[in-house]
């Protein structure tokens, strides 16, 4: 017998997801979300934890993004994602149907890392990138 080639599912968490894993408001995903949650290994984008700082900046939040990312890290095992920021702007290029970077941005990481799923409540990008899950 060959070996068996196992894949590991990923999934990409958008902003305000981390901020409600982070806070323990778990209640706030659909429970699609939450079983994709379960099953995948979770990712964030560079982006995403640059958009949680400027949610701090706004006074949207009293957490620092690097607080809000090692919260959900403890909680829910998410990382940092590692792709070099020339292959996500890459392909964000193509990512015309909105005008917020970080919302480009954030999907464009998750399409060029394999068209990975990302877990987001907003109705822009669930209309706009086929993976993403709500």
């Amino acid at each position: 017998m060959g070996k068996r080639l196992v894949v590991a599912l990923i999934a990409y968490l958008d902003t305000h997801v981390v901020l409600w894993l982070s806070a323990g408001k778990a209640h706030r995903l659909s429970s699609t979300a939450k079983r994709l949650i379960d099953r995948a290994e979770l990712l964030l984008s560079a982006m995403a934890l640059l958009e949680l700082e400027y949610m701090r900046d706004l006074g949207r939040t009293k957490f620092s993004a690097q607080d809000l990312l090692q919260k959900a890290v403890q909680e829910a095992g998410v990382r940092l994602c590692e792709l070099p920021f020339s292959t996500v702007a890459s392909a964000a290029l193509d990512e015309k149907w909105t005008r917020d970077p970080f919302d480009r941005l954030i999907v464009a990481n998750a399409k060029a890392n394999g068209f990975a799923p990302l877990i987001s409540a907003d109705q822009s990008i669930l209309k706009h990138y086929p993976r993403a899950v709500w």
